[in-house]
C-alpha cells in the first residue's frame, strides 16, 4: 500500500491498486487493515458457509465467503469497500469478476476481538445506509447470532442462542441451525 496521507480520501480505484498482500477495507475513503481471523472464527464461518451452500445449491441466490469485495456505494462515491465474512447476493447484475457492486441481500460478520467495534458500530451503519436487507452478527464468545432485518429505514434486531434455528428472511424456507455452529 502506498504511503497514507491523513487528509486524503481513497476510492475503490486506489484500493484496487494496492498490492501489498494485506487485506483492507475502505469506509468512506478511510482505509482499515484487517487482521487474520482466529481459528474459532474460521470454524464458525466454515459451518455457516456450509449450511448456506447446502440450502442455495441449485437456487438463484449465491453465497460468497471472504475475501470478497463489496463496494457498497459503487454507483456514487465508490469509497466504501468491505470484505464481510459471508454475503448472499440474489441480484446477479450486482456481481462482476471482482465482487459485488451495491448492497448484498445478506451480510454476515463473525466477531473477533480485533473487529468487534468495527463490525458492530462502523460497518452496521454502512450496511444500513447501503440498504443491506439482512445483517447478521455472530458472537463466538456469547454464542449468539443477532439478526438485523431491514424494516424501511432501520434494522429490527433479534438475538438467537446456541440451540436455536435462525430464520433467514431474505431466503424463503431457509433456517440456520445454531446448535451446529456453536458446538464447541
Amino acid at each position: 500500500m502506498p504511503l497514507m496521507h491523513e487528509d486524503k480520501r481513497y476510492t475503490y480505484a486506489d484500493y484496487a491498486a494496492w498490492d501489498d498482500g494485506e487485506r483492507w477495507e475502505l469506509i468512506e475513503g478511510i482505509p482499515f487493515a484487517l487482521a487474520a481471523p482466529l481459528r474459532a472464527h474460521q470454524r464458525i464461518l466454515f459451518d455457516l458457509t456450509g449450511q448456506f451452500y447446502n440450502f442455495l445449491r441449485g437456487k438463484h441466490c449465491e453465497a460468497y465467503a471472504a475475501p470478497f469485495d463489496v463496494r457498497l456505494n459503487a454507483d456514487t462515491d465508490d469509497d466504501t469497500v468491505v470484505q464481510p465474512d459471508l454475503v448472499i447476493v440474489c441480484d446477479h447484475a450486482k456481481l462482476d469478476d471482482k465482487g459485488c457492486q451495491g448492497a448484498p441481500d445478506l451480510v454476515l460478520e463473525v466477531l473477533s476481538p480485533s473487529s468487534l467495534r468495527h463490525d458492530v458500530l462502523v460497518k452496521y451503519q454502512q450496511y444500513l445506509k447501503a440498504g443491506v436487507r439482512e445483517y447478521w452478527v455472530v458472537d463466538p464468545e456469547s454464542k449468539t447470532l443477532t439478526a438485523h432485518v431491514l424494516d424501511g429505514v432501520r434494522y429490527i434486531a433479534t438475538v438467537y442462542e446456541a440451540g436455536d434455528a435462525a430464520p433467514v428472511h431474505v431466503l424463503d424456507g431457509c433456517t440456520i441451525s445454531l446448535a451446529d455452529v456453536f458446538t464447541q
